[in-house]
């Protein structure tokens, strides 16, 4: 059955679908991201020892096409002219990519990205139904984008887990400028859920994509929430 909602129903579904089911992990994207087989992405350890050593990239993809434009313009932080090029596909309901928003990325941005030495691109990889609404309106947040997913990674607990999403997820986005009816408009953007989904579904296709977080830094594929410590050891002998 196909696990995606039909027309106008992600808003409904918000307060419809229990939220123990839609937590399940940072796998389950759905028979048409083909994923459902797939065990949530762990985040990644550090070395026992005092230098850490880069994890091993688990494969890798042709850059020119994971750079090529998809359904929505990329959203990126960075220098275009950057040596290293980050590309992130995240879930908003993911725990270890919360993790990695509140733990790592602050470090990443103010040591490689506000430097011009990294380019950041975020991807949306939704789970479910609630990840899709939490992308949904970034997107809708315009300029904003960025700081509607900081908060969104950072309150995950306040919105993903609750039984009243609908109503907690308003409180956020009208920290972001949203009024009652731009949040009802944004989430029953049937366009923007399309979009949002052929992300997800080029990411699982083209890209082999089962797990949230998966970063592809220039080209080499790695799994799970790294710590600054290892990313840094994979960037800088990039640079």
């Amino acid at each position: 059955m196909n696990r995606f909602l039909s027309r106008r129903t992600v808003l409904s579904s918000l307060v419809a679908v229990p939220a123990v089911a839609l937590l399940a992990g940072c796998s389950d994207s759905g028979e048409e991201a083909k994923a459902a087989e797939a065990k949530p992405a762990p985040a990644m350890k550090p070395a026992a020892s005092a230098a850490v050593q880069a994890p091993e990239a688990s494969g890798s993809v042709d850059m020119a096409e994971l750079l090529k434009p998809g359904a929505l313009p990329d959203e990126a932080l960075g220098s275009a002219d950057a040596k290293v090029t980050i590309v992130e596909y995240a879930s908003m309901t993911c725990p270890h990519c919360a993790h990695f928003a509140e733990t790592t990325f602050p470090e990443l941005k103010t040591k490689y990205i506000d430097t011009g030495k990294v380019r950041y691109i975020l991807r949306e990889f939704p789970f479910d139904p609630r990840a899709e609404a939490g992308f949904m309106l970034a997107r809708c947040s315009g300029d904003k984008y960025f700081a509607m997913v900081d908060v969104l990674f950072k309150q995950q607990q306040s919105w993903a887990t609750v039984d009243n999403v609908k109503d907690a997820l308003l409180q956020l986005a009208k920290l972001a400028g949203f009024t009652q009816e731009s949040f009802d408009k944004c989430l029953t953007d049937q366009a923007l859920l399309d979009q949002v989904r052929a992300v997800q579904k080029r990411g699982a296709d083209e890209f082999k994509i089962d797990s949230t977080p998966t970063f592809f830094i220039n080209g080499k594929t790695y799994k799970g929430a790294m710590s600054i410590e290892e990313m840094s050891a994979i960037i800088d002998p990039l640079l």
